[in-house]
């Protein structure tokens, strides 16, 4: 890999601050996020709560990531980021609260779940198209997605692994609180930030306008239209195995929390290993391939994995589908964001958040129901055999290349 070509954005200060101050967020964000799967899961033992859980948390997503978008094309991102950090802040005191305090959590959390749900569909179209305003040099831009996407998966390293020690030594409140925290970090970063002002235009049309011409143009684009129901489709039917990963931990391998930290980490290291590939690659052009390769990877991954009893071969093979799960999002990211628009883009993305982080829910709530029916793990080789499936139907996209905007690269 080709380290000096990955590491180059972080010369931009503004790009620094925002990749370190989300990173300590995210980190925080993902050891709640565990915190609140296993919680679930200890009070209820129903695989399917826990897909409800995340289904909670996501789905507002899949409604509203358009308007976020729309947001992020009508408004200053600096300013809807700000008010979207703060906000989850509050939700993670609450959650904090409300766990602390009530002597039946269950609904609590899962309510406080949609509110993160709610400000993440206005955080992730603004936070995505964010990453193009503040990289000088658009040659770095598929560099700068990639390690975008790498800070998610490092703190997905970081953060479950520190969930399930905290778990067990103090519990899940100290989690909800150090996620409070986290947010503290990312607000001081995006305040010592020195952006450019937005420039405002008079808006002639409303909004549903916007998100009229947004539709239509990616419809019109129909290597973002390939994309984005490629994703959708992987992330409906293929990447929610990680919710089965609590019976895995649990039933499987008869762990505890720290085990169910180790499973996370592991697939966070997959996932990050993963990231810096892609950020070192010198060009964009061999992206859908490595997305090809990838997917065939983690469609083999599964369905090995599915019945796998010993739990260090687990561990490798979590490893091996956070490698090839990982690829999708920012392969799609870097795709939409270098041939989609500049005004344009914001929609764009939203309706990748829609495509990716909307069908994740829907999709745990079905993995849930699904073994609730079969046996999980019959479910989990099931989703590695449409995952090939899904890579075939695709096949020929994925193995052409495409062209960037040629302004984006100057």
């Amino acid at each position: 890999m080709e380290m000096s070509n990955t590491f180059r954005v972080f010369k931009s200060r503004n790009y620094s601050l925002f990749f370190y101050g989300q990173l300590i967020s995210r980190i925080g964000m993902w050891m709640q996020r565990t915190a609140v799967i296993w919680v679930v899961y200890t009070l209820t033992h129903s695989v399917f709560l826990v897909g409800l859980a995340t289904f909670a948390e996501q789905f507002p997503s899949f409604l509203l990531s358009p308007a976020g978008g729309i947001a992020a094309d009508r408004h200053d991102r600096y300013k809807v980021l700000m008010i979207t950090q703060i906000v989850s802040a509050l939700q993670a005191v609450g959650l904090t609260l409300v766990y602390h305090f009530s002597a039946r959590p269950l609904w609590g959390l899962l309510g406080l779940s949609v509110v993160l749900g709610l400000a993440n569909a206005y955080d992730v179209p603004s936070r995505q198209a964010m990453v193009n305003d503040i990289v000088p040099d658009k040659a770095d831009l598929p560099s700068a997605i990639a390690m975008n996407s790498s800070l998610n998966n490092l703190s997905r390293l970081v953060g479950p692994a520190l969930s399930g020690i905290v778990l067990a030594k103090y519990g899940a409140t100290v989690c909800f609180i150090a996620n409070a925290v986290s947010f503290v970090a990312v607000i001081i970063c995006l305040t010592m930030m020195d952006l450019p002002r937005k420039q405002h235009h008079q808006r002639t049309k409303n909004a549903w306008t916007d998100f009229r011409d947004g539709l239509n143009y990616t419809r019109a684009q129909k290597e973002i239209g390939q994309i984005l129901l490629l994703l959708g489709l992987v992330c409906l039917f293929v990447l929610p195995y990680n919710t089965l990963q609590p019976f895995y931990a649990r039933d499987v391998f008869k762990g505890n929390a720290a085990t169910y930290g180790f499973i996370n980490a592991a697939t966070g290291i997959g996932a990050l290993t993963s990231t810096l590939f892609l950020a070192s690659q010198k060009s964009s052009l061999r992206l859908k391939q490595i997305l090809l390769v990838n997917l065939i990877v983690l469609g083999i991954g599964l369905m090995v994995m599915s019945y796998v009893p010993v739990l260090p071969v687990y561990l490798l093979l979590c490893f091996v589908c956070g490698f090839g799960t990982m690829s999708v999002m920012p392969i799609s990211n870097t795709i939409i964001q270098t041939v989609s628009a500049a005004d344009m883009r914001g929609r764009v993305v939203g309706f990748f958040a829609m495509a990716a982080f909307g069908t994740l829910p829907l999709g745990s709530l079905l993995v849930g129901w699904m073994a609730k029916i079969i046996h999980p793990q019959i479910c989990t080789f099931i989703e590695g055999v449409v995952c090939l499936l899904i890579t075939g139907v695709f096949y020929r996209f994925l193995k052409a290349g495409y062209q960037p905007d040629r302004s984006l690269t100057r």
